[in-house]
């Protein structure tokens, strides 16, 4: 047993936390905590034993053995002092070689004083073996008995009570403890109701985020609710009336703002203090090329920025809009370091969208013109979206150095259409250019910052960024982009901004280069990546607070276009019409269900052409066939495009793009067809085909030749056979044919025996005799015409 109480003895003492000391020294974990900073200040040698791995301890921390005692001491002023226990009274056992003392008696008053009585001898006890620890039990002493009358008067006195808590016991000393903020009970006193301002909630309420907007604990909000006959949960939803009255109760004002409600407040987002004119500072001018296709847009451009663009569009024409920022490397000082920023857009007559999209946000439109060919029906359109969009117009002539080129007649039909050069007394500067040798192109340049110098183009860059989207795409590797043009403010990445039904936190800026750019001034071009979806181009952004609010709003805009979308929304066209009955209505239906229809699934490489495929096919106009676009949307073709177009019975036409792995396998088995061209005019007749593969053949009658009874051969006993003279064309067997008297059908029957003489012919040309015999007749009569014809099948345009 002695070994056992050794080993025991020999355990390390266990480990103790930090909330483990606070409760033994009866403080707060916090004030302990507070305490071991102000230890490891006075005390910095201790500082790695108490903040291990640099981290201050937590109350799950292990509390040191080394600094221990040393922080006791230390703490020894600041640590409450512990209440002195209470003493038991113990009763004391003689010491066993000393006698015992005699007691002095307590004399009560009005009595004699005590006699003491001699010492008496005492025997020594025999001292036990007892286990160590235990208490010693006092044996009484044993002493011969004197006779009676030798012993004085004895007074007996009243041993003192044993007291149950000595009155003198010092007051318990409580430690300090962490402050306890007051919150107003749940059953108090209510407060005036909006005393304390207003809160804004969004259904569905919930009662642990209610009370966090109240400044409560979830348990008064729901004694609240218990008030009023409602057992709710922490995560319970409450109504709106309910959050009202528990909200008045504390002196709040509730505001509920529901979904598709946001888009009016963020119009009081706008501060006038933006468009001050102390905070401007000169932009770039925004320029758009525009002109008819093939007229030398994109090698204009090209000449600016060394590159050649031209040669990687599909078919040598524009099919994409793009931005780009070009410097002025003349030599004119003043124009030193200014900057131009590029829009090239389509000259197709598919682009119409697009190149309206460019204009509507350039400062300076530049109207490409070649001098060979003259005003071309895209450059009329293309002026007319200059002169509604662009402050002003600059005439670039082009290709003046080509076979034919005749510039005086360019600037008369100008003139024509009121835009007098500005050497024949008007006001729009015209620049003779050969994009491709560089003639006149620094003048150009030039002539566009003189512009830009009149209008006195500037802009805040010190507010939130604003701007607009020129063109959006999916990647491979990024997901969606867009390209935009920022009009206000300076975009930088980290910024959240929301642009109509999407929202954006940027990741990166890019240029046309593919660099990264630290931030986007006004006026600049930039590649935005970090979009959560596709925007629409043309759509105009705006930068708020955090990704958060860019993705409420956002919601609430695709919300409320959806109700706007559900309510246009018409019912399915039956062909049915008010006053029909229901078999007539029954048979309209039919007869909409034999209507030929070609449903297609649009993909494209950028939004833009997407839109300009879009307007294409919807322009193909065909009593015959109907288009049905059941979709649309950028990237390549991938697995879901084929399950979506054959859950359709659709198509899918594909605007340069590719297809992704395990495509064209999924096509072949479930016999989707695809159609695909990077050009765009090309896959519009490639869907016109395929719209009319849908009708019925034509079939047309085609007459082979003619010949003329001339006699009537006897055939056996029944039948008969012609002896004819082929006149025209070819008689040959197996070939319809029909006997034509008086100019008037007899009969139509098949070319049964077809002979030359007694040989069996295949056919019979004209100027030869043959006998005919054809199936199912026999009453043929000399003069009669027997024409052989046959039946072609010809494709129906639509």
């Amino acid at each position: 047993m002695t070994e056992k109480k050794k080993t025991e003895a020999k355990k390390p003492a266990p480990t103790q936390r930090f909330s483990d000391v606070a409760k033994e020294l009866g403080v707060e974990v916090k004030a302990l905590l507070a305490l071991v900073d102000q230890f490891v200040v006075a005390r910095p040698d201790y500082k790695d034993y108490v903040y291990t791995d640099g981290k201050k301890p937590a109350a799950s921390s292990n509390f040191g053995k080394i600094y221990r005692e040393d922080f006791l001491t230390f703490a020894a002023d600041m640590l409450p002092k512990k209440a002195e226990p209470v003493p038991e009274p113990v009763v004391e056992a003689p010491k066993a070689l000393e006698p015992a003392k005699p007691i002095a008696p307590v004399a009560k008053p009005g009595t004699p004083p005590p006699v003491s009585m001699p010492p008496r001898p005492t025997i020594a006890p025999t001292p036990l073996a007892r286990p160590p620890g235990a208490p010693i039990i006092p044996r009484p002493s044993i002493a011969p008995t004197p006779a009676k009358a030798d012993l004085p008067p004895v007074v007996v006195s009243t041993p003192p009570p044993i007291p149950s808590r000595p009155t003198n016991v010092p007051p318990v000393v409580r430690p300090p403890i962490a402050p306890v903020v007051n919150r107003p009970a749940a059953t108090g006193s209510q407060a005036a109701p909006g005393s304390k301002g207003a809160i804004t909630v969004r259904p569905p309420i919930v009662v642990r985020d209610f009370a966090i907007a109240l400044n409560l604990k979830p348990f008064q909000v729901i004694g609240n609710l218990m008030e009023l006959n409602k057992v709710v949960s922490v995560s319970s939803v409450i109504e709106e009336a309910d959050a009202r009255k528990v909200a008045e109760r504390h002196g709040y004002t509730l505001e509920i703002r529901h979904r598709g409600e946001g888009a009016q407040p963020v119009k009081k987002v706008e501060k006038p203090s933006e468009d001050d004119p102390a905070l401007m500072t000169s932009r770039p001018p925004v320029v758009c090329v525009l002109g008819h296709v093939d007229h030398g847009k994109t090698t204009l451009l090209d000449f600016f920025r060394k590159t050649n663009v031209v040669s990687g569009e599909a078919g040598g024409i524009t099919q994409h809009i793009g931005a780009y920022s070009v410097s002025y490397q003349g030599e004119k000082p003043e124009y030193k370091g200014k900057t131009v920023t590029f829009l090239d857009t389509p000259g197709h007559a598919a682009f119409a969208k697009m190149r309206e999209r460019g204009a509507s946000v350039t400062d300076v439109a530049v109207l490409v013109v070649a001098a060979d060919d003259g005003f071309m029906p895209q450059t009329e359109e293309a002026l007319k979206f200059a002169q509604k969009h662009a402050s002003a117009i600059v005439a670039a002539i082009n290709k003046i150095d080509a076979k034919g080129a005749n510039i005086d007649r360019v600037k008369q039909q100008m003139q024509q259409r009121n835009i007098t050069p500005e050497d024949w007394g008007g006001e729009t500067i015209t620049s003779p250019v050969s994009a491709l040798k560089g003639t006149g192109m620094t003048e150009l340049l030039e002539s566009i910052l003189l512009q830009a110098e009149v209008l006195d183009l500037k802009a805040n860059a010190k507010c939130p960024a604003q701007g607009v989207v020129i063109e959006s795409q999916m990647e491979t590797g990024r997901g969606p982009t867009a390209t935009v043009i920022v009009q206000k403010g300076t975009l930088k990445p980290g910024d959240s901004f929301v642009c109509g039904e999407t929202w954006c936190k940027v990741r990166a800026l890019m240029d046309e280069r593919g660099n990264r750019m630290p931030s986007a001034t006004p006026g600049a071009p930039a590649l935005i990546l970090g979009w959560d979806a596709v925007p629409a181009p043309g759509t105009k952004f705006k930068t708020v607070k955090n990704d958060r609010e860019a993705r409420e709003i956002a919601e609430e805009a695709a919300l409320a276009a959806r109700k706007v979308a559900e309510a246009v929304q018409q019912a399915p066209n039956t062909g049915a019409r008010p006053g029909m009955t229901d078999l007539e209505r029954l048979m309209a239906a039919l007869a909409q269900d034999k209507e030929k229809v070609l449903r297609v699934l649009l993909k494209a490489d950028v939004k833009g052409t997407l839109e300009a495929l879009e307007g294409c096919l919807v322009e193909i106009k065909s009593s015959k066939v109907r288009l049905e676009i059941v979709g649309g949307s950028v990237g390549p073709v991938s697995q879901s495009d084929v399950s979506l177009a054959e859950a359709a019975k659709a198509i899918i036409v594909a605007f340069d793009t590719k297809l992704e792995n395990g495509v064209q396998p999924q096509l072949k088995r479930t016999a989707v067809r695809l159609i695909t061209h990077d050009i765009i005019y090309e896959l519009i007749t490639l869907v016109k085909e395929a719209m009319t593969e849908l009708l019925d053949p034509e079939v047309r009658e085609n007459k082979l030749g003619a010949a003329e009874v001339r006699a009537v051969f006897a055939l056996g006993k029944e039948h008969k056979v012609a002896g004819c003279m082929v006149t025209e064309g070819l008689i040959r067997r197996a070939a319809k044919a029909r006997v034509v008297r008086g100019g008037k059908i007899i009969h139509n029957g098949p070319v049964e025996t077809l002979r030359r003489f007694k040989d069996d012919a295949s056919e019979v040309k004209a100027g030869f005799e043959c006998g005919i015999k054809l199936g199912g007749y026999d009453e043929y009569q000399p003069g009669d015409i027997i024409e052989a014809i046959e039946m072609l099948q010809t494709r129906p345009s639509l």
